[in-house]
């Protein structure tokens, strides 16, 4: 009985990357997010940078810009809630996208 009680509490334990882990994606060629980076540059938080739960958003020192990657989208909407004025995101073409997994 001991033993099952544990495995219900590592199933607790699990990070979110441990749940992102279990997500399908069917990957396009075509971004459906795009950043404006004029706008990016001007904001002082950078936010989108943090709030992604996917981590799609990355800040680039080398070229003072926001680096997406796009194909680990969770397509929350988190950014659009987090950086209205410089990120545009759109769903996916049909057919495209994450595929969620119950795990």
């Amino acid at each position: 009985m001991s033993e099952s009680h544990n495995d219900d509490n590592s199933k607790l334990k699990s990070t979110i990357e441990d749940k992102l882990f279990l997500d399908k994606y069917k990957l396009d060629k075509q971004s459906h997010i795009e950043v404006d980076q004029e706008k990016y540059k001007t904001d002082l938080l950078k936010a989108v940078n943090y709030i992604c739960p996917a981590k799609v958003y990355a800040h680039s020192d080398e070229k003072n810009e926001c680096l997406v990657s796009f194909e680990n989208c969770l397509e929350c909407g988190t950014c659009r809630v987090a950086a209205p004025d410089y990120v545009k995101w759109y769903y996916p073409r049909g057919g495209f996208g994450v595929q969620y997994r119950l795990g």
